[in-house]
């Protein structure tokens, strides 16, 4: 009833809030202050006395844990509420108002470790270089070596290894903190059966080829951890989690539980690019992701660019992909792709049709190689006449990216490298085509708020003459791709066929680099300064063909949680190639 009635008064916002570290210095500061609860609510502004008081009392173990993981043992906390300690007012009389709290917390000294054991350990593990004796003893520091000793008998093939025995210690009058912890590796368990549960739509035994755990193998935390990757790689799931079974088999293998959710099987997407010369681009697709049942993910694009440009006509595609996960081995995925469309370019207008073959083998989440076969159509007119183009062409390719976000990175790099023979047919030359893009990001300044980001691309055609190569396999320079304040495509090569005029094509050779210094200014929004460069040539960089450009200009970033909505506007600053000022307007960072 005395519960009941208190809670029904009105409840007074809070007049003061006095928060003190004695000692430890910033961060220890900086750690405390962030665990507490009473500094989170006074900052979203709920200073109610009930939530202040019940924060009030949940302090003390936020604020010994943060000291715990700095090292401090012997800390002491006092937090008063109009003068009471909080811990001493008893949850039934809970104050209807409170005009000033105080926090005082005394850390005292950091301790050191002075015995730092794990026993047995397996062959080969790496344990943090703060456990040792001499160093701080933070809490952290301890749950971190123990995890390494049992993730490495895990790795080694023990399964069941577990903590028996922690004796932790700490000796208050000379600062010290003794860590003895043992373990039990358990037996050295291999693969057994995987048990699925969850699958609606997708067949059992392709969930279980996906996954790749192969039965009788060595049991391995790292292959586990593949095994879930692959599965979510698919596309088909929403959640994967995979368990290790409560009991051996009769012949002493370990189950393996996969416990999947289907999300739904389709998707569609539609996006949108503009730029003030290059016009308007619109994006769209259409993905069942287990159209037969076996994780096969069908993808129907379609693209319209160049919608009212100034400078080109409209551009159309269509085309779609069919992938399946798991063929040949579990890291390989198959892919049959076709895609027809329509280009009308500042030079030449052509129909393209063009289909392959391809498998993507991932050796990791961050590295994969690419192989095909691939026949590409192309047919159409320029100033020059009439022409067609056909090849026969083994796209090979490979990416390393380990940015920490593909959309907006902060640091990491990304390389990516083609090589892609082709022998024509008819008229068409022969010879590799090679491309690379490379970037590089680097964050520094407070809360990493300002990101250096460097771009590198280039190509070149080698063994084919210059009229004889598809069109669309030469390289151009100029807009939101490559040189952003420069018009899309304006650098390429003139040429004359015959007696006819001269007019412009691609080049067998490209460079093109770009730097980006973006500065976040609020939670949302950031500022990009940036410069781009590019040079087109023909069998090199040294001939009278070779020319080159460059632009420069300044953006703006919206983050929106899933990329930022990106504004850049742009004008040349070297080369005779366009004049004015270019707007790109997209979704993600430029590169």
């Amino acid at each position: 009833m005395a519960f009941a009635l208190a809670s029904a008064l009105p409840s007074f916002a809070l007049d003061r809030l006095d928060f003190t570290v004695s000692s430890g210095g910033d961060a220890v500061e900086k750690a405390v202050r962030g665990a507490s609860l009473l500094l989170a609510q006074q900052t979203d502004g709920a200073t109610d006395a009930q939530d202040m008081f019940a924060a009030a009392r949940s302090d003390y173990a936020r604020i010994l844990g943060a000291l715990y993981a700095e090292g401090h043992y012997s800390a002491v906390i006092h937090i008063l509420i109009d003068g009471r300690e909080a811990a001493g007012i008893a949850p039934l009389d809970a104050p209807s108002r409170i005009g000033t709290i105080t926090v005082r917390v005394d850390p005292g000294p950091q301790f050191a470790f002075s015995t730092t054991r794990i026993a047995p350990l397996a062959g080969g593990t790496k344990l943090p270089e703060g456990f040792a004796p001499g160093q701080p003893a933070r809490a952290g520091v301890v749950e971190d070596a123990a995890g390494a000793a049992i993730l490495a008998w895990r790795e080694a093939g023990h399964a069941r290894a577990k903590t028996t025995r922690q004796d932790i210690l700490a000796n208050h009058a000379d600062a010290r903190l003794s860590a003895d912890i043992a373990l039990d590796p358990g037996p050295e368990l291999r693969f057994g059966p995987t048990i699925v549960t969850g699958a609606k739509r997708m067949e059992v035994q392709r969930i279980i080829k996906i996954a790749g755990l192969r039965q009788g193998e060595r049991f391995s935390q790292s292959e586990m951890d593949r095994a879930a990757q692959r599965l979510r790689r698919s596309g088909v799931f929403s959640s994967v989690t995979l368990t290790e079974g409560e009991r051996l088999t009769a012949d002493g293998l370990l189950p393996i539980n996969v416990a999947v959710a289907e999300q739904k099987p389709r998707r569609y997407s539609i996006g949108t690019e503009a730029a003030t010369i290059d016009g308007l681009s619109l994006t769209g697709y259409w993905l069942h992701r287990n159209l037969l049942g076996g994780g096969e993910r069908l993808k129907i694009d379609a693209e319209i660019t160049n919608i009212g440009s100034s400078v080109s006509g409209v551009d159309y595609a269509l085309g779609f992909t069919l992938d399946r996960p798991a063929t040949f081995s579990p890291d390989t995925t198959a892919s049959l792709s076709a895609k027809i469309g329509h280009l009308d370019e500042v030079d030449y207008a052509a129909d393209f049709a063009k289909a392959g073959l391809s498998l993507t083998h991932y050796f990791s989440d961050s590295l994969t190689i690419r192989a095909g076969v691939a026949y590409e159509y192309i047919d159409g007119s320029d100033p020059g006449g009439d022409f067609r183009f056909r090849n026969l062409s083994l796209p090979l390719g490979a990416t390393w990216d380990r940015r920490d976000n593909t959309t907006d990175a902060h640091k990491g790099f990304y390389l990516d490298a083609t090589v892609k023979p082709f022998l024509g047919l008819g008229t068409t030359g022969s010879g590799v085509r090679l491309t690379f893009d490379a970037r590089g990001y680097r964050s520094f300044g407070a809360k990493d708020g300002v990101t250096l980001a460097v771009r590198f691309q280039g190509g070149a055609i080698l063994g084919s003459d210059l009229l004889e190569t598809p069109r669309d396999d030469l390289f151009f320079s100029g807009g939101g791709g490559t040189v952003r304040g420069q018009p899309y495509r304006s650098l390429g090569v003139s040429v004359t066929r015959g007696f006819g005029p001269a007019f412009m094509i691609g080049g067998t050779h490209m460079l093109a680099g770009s730097a980006e210094v973006r500065t976040r200014i609020t939670e949302k929004i950031g500022i990009v300064g940036f410069v781009d460069a590019g040079q087109i040539g023909v069998d090199g960089f040294d001939g009278v063909l070779s020319d080159w450009h460059a632009g420069a200009g300044l953006g703006l970033r919206y983050e929106t949680g899933f990329g930022p909505i990106r504004l850049d506007v742009a004008a040349p600053v070297g080369g005779d190639t366009g004049d004015g000022v270019q707007v790109y307007i997209g979704l993600g960072q430029s590169f």
